[in-house]
């Protein structure tokens, strides 16, 4: 079995030579790369699904990303993305788990990044109804020193979102429109042989706050 190290290589190279002619060249070393992240994926799935019978159902292949980019709406990113990813939970109504690694930047995330408008809708409904769980989710050790709290939100509006007082207790929650968390890997993280524990660990800290986020939108309105 080829050693997680390779994924490395292969996506240094290809993020050096990124494009369609490399890697039809080097198709073979991107289809050894992906199986090795395949295998990788299979023990992931195998572990989770100790804590959410879900998991059991998900097949590897349904779960990874497409190493192409989709240019017709990002014509300005490259033609292949420089990582592996996987998202477990992309097949069911759940708070995210997503894994990427890569020689740029390597992490599990967990949570809802940027949702559609209806799903944040429903977000911001729990907010209003029970922000204080969610709140205490927020404070809590595991996602404040494990995680260092709530990523960046970049989009978070400045004032209060139609239909919300601006003296609503949970204001700044109800301003945000992304509501994750990151957890940053390094290269030996993923190549080592507790990496799979490192999911785990990281997918129970963040569990919490997926919870709270599938019961929020998976209210009928």
């Amino acid at each position: 079995m080829v050693q997680k190290e390779y994924i490395f290589r292969f996506l240094r190279d290809l993020r050096n030579n990124n494009s369609k002619d490399w890697m039809d060249a080097n198709r073979d070393r991107y289809e050894t790369a992906k199986a090795c992240w395949l295998n990788e994926i299979e023990k992931i799935l195998e572990r989770l699904s100790k804590h959410d019978a879900h998991f059991s159902n998900v097949k590897p292949k349904d779960a990874i990303e497409r190493i192409n980019n989709n240019l017709m709406y990002h014509p300005e990113k490259p033609t292949y993305k420089d990582h592996f990813g996987c998202e477990p939970t992309s097949v069911n109504n759940k708070g995210a788990v997503y894994i990427s690694v890569g020689p740029s930047h390597s992490f599990i995330g967990g949570g809802i990044h940027n949702p559609q408008k209806d799903i944040l809708d429903k977000v911001r409904k729990a907010i209003d109804y029970d922000g204080k769980k969610l709140q205490n989710i927020i404070d809590s050790a595991d996602i404040k020193d494990y995680f260092g709290g709530l990523s960046k939100d970049h989009k978070k509006l400045k004032t209060s979102p139609k239909g919300y007082s601006k003296d609503h207790k949970h204001i700044e929650l109800l301003r945000r429109k992304d509501f994750t968390v990151i957890k940053q890997l390094t290269e030996d993280d993923v190549t080592g042989t507790n990496f799979i524990d490192i999911v785990e660990q990281a997918y129970l800290k963040m569990k919490p706050l997926n919870d709270y986020m599938s019961k929020a939108i998976s209210v009928d309105d």
